[in-house]
């Protein structure tokens, strides 16, 4: 009996594994410093590698800089390369979004942004946030490629870029 009810009681959870379901991942920082300073940083969609530690080089490929269809080449450190587009930017709100073109993450449907938003005491919140979903249609995908690869994947990314640039600003 205690076996079948454990069972039963897997089934959902599953099935929940299972689907290729839509994926967000949603990260802030707080940086003491003013949302001009920091928005100095991180506004030009080729700037990426300037303040992520993980990226050795961002580089405008087609179209121009901050102008919605303008799309970048980004290197990974010791790693791969892949292409995003630009697909809104506002200055006066200090908010931009961009979509992965193509990518050997283990991730699809990529869609970003960045936002920034000055607080009454003189510093700015950065909050990044990610919807995507796992690259693998499969009901058992490989361990590198369920969602909570892709989460943790994202969620590194974020995590590692926001430290970065909130340790750059308030240094510098």
């Amino acid at each position: 009996m205690k076996i079948a009810f454990a069972l039963l009681a897997a089934i959902p959870l599953a099935a929940l594994a299972a689907a290729a379901g839509p994926l967000k991942v949603t990260k802030t920082v707080e940086i003491n410093a003013p949302a001009a300073k920091v928005w100095a940083a991180v506004k030009d969609f080729d700037s990426l590698n300037k303040w992520h530690p993980g990226f050795s080089e961002d580089k405008i490929v087609k179209g121009t800089n901050n102008k919605p269809g303008a799309v970048r080449s980004l290197t990974v450190k010791d790693g791969p390369t892949f292409t995003e587009e630009l697909l809104s930017f506002d200055e006066g709100k200090r908010t931009y979004k961009y979509r992965i073109i193509e990518s050997p993450l283990p991730l699809r449907d990529y869609v970003s942004s960045i936002t920034l938003t000055e607080s009454g005491k003189g510093t700015t919140v950065v909050t990044w946030v990610g919807d995507f979903r796992r690259k693998s249609d499969s009901e058992t995908p490989p361990e590198g490629e369920s969602d909570k690869a892709a989460v943790d994947l994202i969620t590194g990314v974020y995590e590692g870029g926001l430290a970065n640039l909130k340790k750059q600003v308030e240094g510098g």
